[in-house]
């Protein structure tokens, strides 16, 4: 990647060196070169007094005019003719003719006198013919006076300037270059750093060492990307953990009624108990609780994976919490609870699968049960909200720790590690209630202070009632 830096910085700072080049060629060939033009008509404006003033006693002072062949600006020729068209002398700098005899026309970057020549490379010439009067304002010639209006020919300080700048572009051009490599140098050390000892870290990570952190050195884009990556790593961790303590349990819950069944079986065959009835429905509850903890499995294992699907029908959730309710009120009952069931005024029904919401709300409630002391209440309230329906369940009991809300809804955990599945079950019964709800479209959430007792809140969409 940092090959790939190195390469993208230099490739833009060409990139952008190339275009300023061009945009100053541009503005030279086309503005530079229109300020050459005006100058050399500021330049010539002075011509024809000059040469009124070349003209002395029925004569032309050839001196004076090679004066002034000498100050046209470059490029620029004066043909001087008589009243009846003859030619009396052209004038034009000594450089143009030196210029004309070596040939200068062809030659590009020639160098005279230490100063860079532009050749003469004339697109336009602009041509004036011009009265000269003598002292009494009588007309004693014509002068055509042609010179470039868009060529690059350039006196000495023209060319003088014009190399200056070439020159210092040339210089911030490799300053800017220089520059760019060691910006890009000082990049690698900020940014890739840190992105190797992530690549590190991962690498550690997917061999196994889940304590792997990276420190946190910026609040930039990387350090987020490494505060995300230790995030990450926690909740590989815990869910590691959590995988070997439901592993633990798992093989617990299934040791100890298989257990059971083998000594009971093992009694029958011994004579020691009878098969009878009661012996035997205690033989069906273990088995039941091994179903049980199957299908748990099963059905969260379907719903993670995506693989959960409904055929929506018609759903009344009165009806459904009154059955729940009836299933546990015997549990209820014996533990003096009061619960406190307020439907709807009038029935209302939401499009789902009716087995999969009984098990939603057979958890909670039976969860509500589980954790509310003798003599405590549960209170079971659904209301219409804007564009949902919502369901509340409350209870008074020893509510959860504020630091184990946000994972009480994650397969296998369990507030109370110690908890046998009796009374804290096997970690999988909230999870499972959040995968029903949320392939109902829904949501739930969590209320819950220690000693006061805890809220479940379900919402389902109303456009999904009938």
């Amino acid at each position: 990647m940092g090959r790939k830096l190195l390469l993208s910085t230099l490739a833009i700072v060409l990139l952008t060196l190339g275009l300023s080049m061009v945009s100053v060629h541009y503005v030279f060939k086309k503005e530079f070169t229109h300020y050459l033009t005006k100058t050399t008509e500021a330049a010539l404006a002075p011509i024809p007094e000059r040469l009124s003033s070349a003209y002395q006693n029925n004569s032309w002072d050839t001196i004076a005019l090679e004066n002034i062949a000498e100050s046209l600006p470059l490029g620029t020729q004066v043909t001087l003719q008589d009243l009846k068209g003859n030619i009396i002398v052209t004038l034009k700098n000594s450089m143009d003719a030196m210029h004309e005899r070596m040939g200068a026309a062809n030659v590009e970057n020639a160098t005279m006198s230490g100063m860079m020549n532009m050749p003469y490379s004339v697109q336009d010439w602009q041509t004036k013919s011009i009265n000269i009067t003598d002292k009494q304002q009588k007309t004693i010639a014509t002068a055509k006076v042609r010179y470039p209006t868009n060529a690059r020919v350039l006196n000495p300080e023209d060319t003088s300037f014009m190399s200056s700048i070439f020159s210092s572009l040339v210089v911030a051009s490799a300053l800017a270059l220089l520059f760019g490599i060691l910006l890009t140098f000082l990049m690698n050390k900020h940014l890739l750093a840190p992105l190797r000892r992530l690549t590190q870290a991962a690498f550690h990570i997917g061999q196994g060492h889940l304590e792997e952190r990276v420190p946190l050195t910026a609040k930039d884009e990387v350090g987020q990307l490494a505060e995300a990556f230790n995030t990450m790593a926690d909740n590989l961790k815990r869910q590691e953990e959590l995988r070997k303590q439901f592993t633990a349990d798992v093989a617990h819950e299934l040791r100890t009624p298989l257990t059971s069944i083998r000594s009971y079986i093992e009694a029958f065959q011994d004579g020691v108990l009878p098969a009878n009835f009661e012996n035997l429905s205690i033989i069906n509850e273990e088995i039941n609780r091994l179903v049980d903890l199957s299908s748990d499995l099963k059905d969260l294992n379907i719903a993670e994976i995506g693989a959960l699907k409904i055929k929506p029908l018609p759903v009344n959730l009165d009806h459904i919490i009154d059955k729940v309710i009836n299933i546990l009120h015997p549990l209820i009952k014996e533990k003096e609870l009061d619960l406190q069931w307020i439907p709807l005024s009038q029935p209302f029904n939401i499009s789902g699968d009716e087995r999969l919401l009984t098990r939603l709300f057979f958890n909670l409630i039976q969860n509500a049960y589980k954790y509310t002391e003798y003599g405590g209440t549960i209170r079971i309230i659904l209301k219409h909200e804007p564009n949902n329906i919502a369901i509340f369940i409350k209870d008074s009991g020893i509510g959860i720790p504020e630091n184990d809300l946000p994972f009480i809804f994650e397969r296998f955990y369990r507030t109370d590690k110690s908890r046998a599945r009796e009374s804290g079950g096997s970690g999988i019964g909230l999870a499972l209630v959040r995968q029903i709800v949320l392939v109902h479209h829904g949501q739930i959430s969590v209320e819950s202070t220690v000693g006061v007792g805890t809220t479940f809140k379900l919402t389902f969409p109303q456009e999904n009632g009938k």
